[in-house]
């Protein structure tokens, strides 16, 4: 029997993972189309008068089948794919687009929409949220193409499923690039200046392989970066990193490059057909920054602080490999390594002398304290809720009162079949659904190294930083407390979904903060007054650098979805011309940032790459009433949470804003955050 098609007899309906599998998924989506589809004609052959319920609030509960069957299947895609997943996943693709287009191109169903929406006597009765839900909805038929005639729908169907075919091509691709690189190393020099515990890692990789007395290194990021950072022989410092930057950019079967114009041309076609300029206005359009020319301006106006920063990091770092090491040629297979050194130099701090303060198990202990102490939730273990794969931890968060708000899937390590970097979804969103508040499930997958023979797993003060930022969005999604799923949590605009996760970097920076959780592995002892103040101290360094390569990103999202894609003859020379005015130092030719750029061409960041930035706008000037009220200031705590994480996008981020903070944010929160004023 096909668990889809049956109660899932699981705690709190989590799904059955230990009985689902690979040849349920396709019969079950078959099913859930043919279920979704009767919905939607019954929604538009309804003879009532169109209304609030009887048309918006259907139209937003149709589809649960398929919405069940579709996140299981494209998270595990993610998270725990193979060739038989991604497979399947080609296979449904067009089938899905072909769904969401013959609801969102029905010119009945549409019309049952927009007779609601017009409906001054409906809307003025509709409290905030439904106002937003109706606007929502019907903004989301008109932006994908109801108001086209049929020959223009036919268009924008062929294109939507082409482009959802190459997204899924482009992700593969990168993935297949990442894993297939190893880099084996025999002699024991070659691992001069490698930290021990990445070494050992290494070793153990070679073992699995069948290889006695190697060691195996990955473009896995617990193997990538602190290779690039620590290892002394600089030729393997070049070849590891000219591997990581020629994913997929090979001209083998592999290479993005043809998908990255083709999927670029398409969205281009598709804005020109829904009457804008270019992809960009048409996403930005509904996003907080509202146009092209805000975004261009935001990026420019933080370049002038940043690339004179930046400049000056250059500098220095080459003042210092010349003084202190005798090498005159700064190359980028240099710059982890020597920044690391002079870093040590001048704030006698270094990533290995953190790391034993940092192991996992006390780092997840601390998350769980610091949402224990600002927003009253609790997070307690559950071994008796399947799990797709046995790295997996399971968490039944509770509030003050005992109440259930939701689960927490935790999967921390690498290993093939999961991409690369760290992210938070969701399997099941928040709703209410027949007078019930069904509550959501929530992940964080990330790629930390692993536990070794001799040490446990110990964290880099980065993957600290990306544990919190990822618990940020992770508790935006669980403290939701919306009526409708496309509403609730995370669906938010997206320049706004990174402040929740990015205003909890900064509590890693706090002592207060830190002396909950940051002991050291062996002996108990707390990070030290002297190590935290290090820390602070060198939180600015290179940040003009850093800020300088995260605009460097998000011109080159727009240069890509603001011009004329399909005029492109060269990837590589389209990308070099963009990053003439944010470099600063030498690029290399056979390295490519658009070929493995995942965030904009396989996930949702198109034309919205900016909203990181943006949000440490957001995430710098919120943080300072934290900092002047309390960082664990209760009051402060229940504003933030009542007034933006819990209202999801349920009303206009900016108003959310202004409920928490009382005013509109400022850029100098950010400026003077990172030394560049």
């Amino acid at each position: 029997m096909n668990p889809f098609f049956e109660a899932y007899n699981t705690p709190f309906n989590t799904y059955p993972f230990d009985k689902i599998k690979n040849e349920h998924f396709v019969p079950a989506i078959e099913k859930g189309i043919e279920e979704g589809l009767k919905e939607i004609e019954a929604i538009k052959n309804n003879p009532a008068t169109p209304n609030f319920e009887n048309t918006i609030e259907a139209l937003e509960n149709s589809g649960a089948l398929l919405d069940d069957v579709t996140s299981v299947l494209f998270n595990l895609n993610s998270a725990e794919t193979n060739d038989e997943i991604q497979s399947i996943a080609r296979e449904v693709s067009p089938k899905l687009t072909a769904y969401s287009n013959d609801i969102i191109l029905d010119q009945g169903l549409f019309e049952r929409v927009k007779a609601v929406y017009d409906n001054a006597n409906i809307r003025a009765s509709l409290n905030e949220e439904q106002e937003m839900l109706i606007s929502k909805s019907y903004k989301s038929f008109v932006r994908n193409g109801a108001n086209l005639n049929e020959e223009q729908k036919q268009v924008l169907r062929k294109i939507d499923e082409e482009k959802s075919q190459l997204s899924l091509q482009f992700g593969e691709n990168v993935l297949k690039e990442t894993t297939s690189f190893e880099m084996i190393i025999d002699n024991k020099e070659d691992l001069s200046g490698i930290p021990d515990n990445v070494i050992e890692m290494a070793a153990m990789k070679a073992e699995q392989k069948g290889l006695q007395d190697k060691w195996v290194f990955t473009l896995d990021f617990p193997s990538y970066i602190p290779f690039v950072t620590y290892a002394d022989n600089r030729e393997l410092r070049k070849e590891m990193l000219l591997a990581y930057g020629s994913r997929a950019f090979k001209g083998n079967e592999n290479d993005n490059q043809a998908i990255v114009k083709r999927i670029a041309t398409l969205r281009q076609e598709r804005a020109e057909l829904l009457g804008f300029k270019s992809h960009a206005d048409f996403i930005l359009q509904e996003r907080m920054a509202g146009d092209t020319k805000t975004v261009i301006g935001f990026l420019n106006d933080l370049l002038t602080y940043a690339k004179p920063k930046a400049q000056e990091d250059i500098e220095e770092l080459k003042e210092y490999m010349n003084k202190e090491h005798g090498v005159t040629d700064l190359k980028r297979w240099d710059f982890g390594y020597y920044s690391e050194k002079l870093k040590k130099a001048k704030y006698n701090i270094d990533t290995e002398l953190l790391k034993p303060y940092f192991q996992v198990e006390n780092c997840m202990d601390g998350i769980f304290t610091i949402a224990n102490k600002l927003y009253n939730v609790y997070f307690e273990q559950r071994t008796d809720i399947p799990v797709y794969h046995e790295d997996v931890v399971v968490y039944e968060v509770k509030d003050k009162d005992d109440q259930h708000v939701g689960i927490f899937y935790v999967d921390l390590y690498p290993r093939e079949g999961k991409r690369n970097g760290a992210w938070k979804t969701a399997y099941k969103s928040q709703r209410v659904f027949n007078g019930q508040d069904e509550r959501p499930h929530i992940a964080i997958v990330c790629n930390f190294p692993r536990p070794t023979k001799s040490t446990p797993a110990l964290l880099s003060l980065n993957d600290v930083t990306t544990l919190f930022h990822e618990f940020g969005h992770a508790l935006h999604g669980l403290l939701t407390k919306c009526t409708y799923a496309s509403l609730s949590g995370t669906s938010v605009y997206w320049d706004f979904v990174e402040l929740p996760s990015q205003i909890m970097e900064n509590w890693v920076f706090e002592k207060e903060c830190l002396d909950l959780f940051a002991k050291h592995y062996e002996t108990g002892e707390l990070i030290p007054e002297e190590y935290v103040q290090r820390i602070k101290d060198s939180a600015n360094f290179h940040s003009g650098y850093a800020c300088t390569r995260q605009i460097s990103l998000g011109k080159l999202d727009m240069a890509w979805h603001t011009g004329a894609p399909e005029e492109t003859t060269s990837v590589g020379d389209f990308e070099k011309n963009v990053f003439k005015e944010t470099d600063v130092l030498e690029g290399i030719d056979s390295s490519n940032t658009s070929c493995g750029f995942s965030h904009i061409f396989q996930g949702g960041y198109s034309a919205g790459y900016y909203s990181y930035k943006w949000a440490e706008v957001l995430d710098a000037d919120a943080f300072e009433t934290f900092q002047e009220e309390g960082i664990f200031n209760t009051e402060t705590a229940k504003r933030f949470l009542d007034e933006l994480l819990a209202r999801g996008g349920s009303k206009h981020p900016m108003d959310l804003y202004k409920a928490f903070k009382g005013k509109e944010p400022s850029t100098k929160a950010l400026l003077k955050r990172s030394a560049l004023i």
